[in-house]
């Protein structure tokens, strides 16, 4: 693991060198060369991160937590990562208002589908009272 979060780091360094360099000559692939490698670094995170979920699948059912619930987390954390970075883009390039208006977004988005959990909470207060 210490060796992935190495060559990870490694390769984050040198796409900020690149795209530090690329920003004097052409902030437009100064940009394209920064999402690039976020995206690779997300997917080579979601590749390495599937056994940690399956791991953590597996605790969840044990303990007889529905597996909606573990989606719904998967799926807020996916939100957060996605909207974290898209923001700090945005930011990037020089565009604040749109990297607000992307974290105004992901912060919607997850509150949107915590709904079903709001829900359920509520009931299990409501059969408490």
């Amino acid at each position: 693991m210490t060796d992935r979060c190495l060559v990870t780091a490694a390769f984050c360094l040198c796409s900020a060198i690149l795209s530090v360099l690329l920003r004097q000559h052409c902030r437009e692939q100064s940009m394209l060369l920064a999402t690039a490698a976020c995206t690779a670094v997300m997917g080579s995170f979601a590749a390495f991160a599937s056994p940690m979920m399956a791991e953590i699948r597996d605790i969840f059912t044990s303990a007889g937590i529905s597996e909606s619930y573990l989606a719904l987390i998967f799926k807020a954390a996916a939100i957060c990562m996605i909207t974290q970075i898209t923001s700090e883009l945005c930011r990037d390039s020089g565009e604040t208002a749109i990297a607000s208006a992307a974290e105004l977004w992901g912060r919607g988005a997850v509150t949107f589908i915590s709904l079903p959990l709001v829900k359920a909470i509520l009931e299990q207060v409501s059969g408490l009272l």
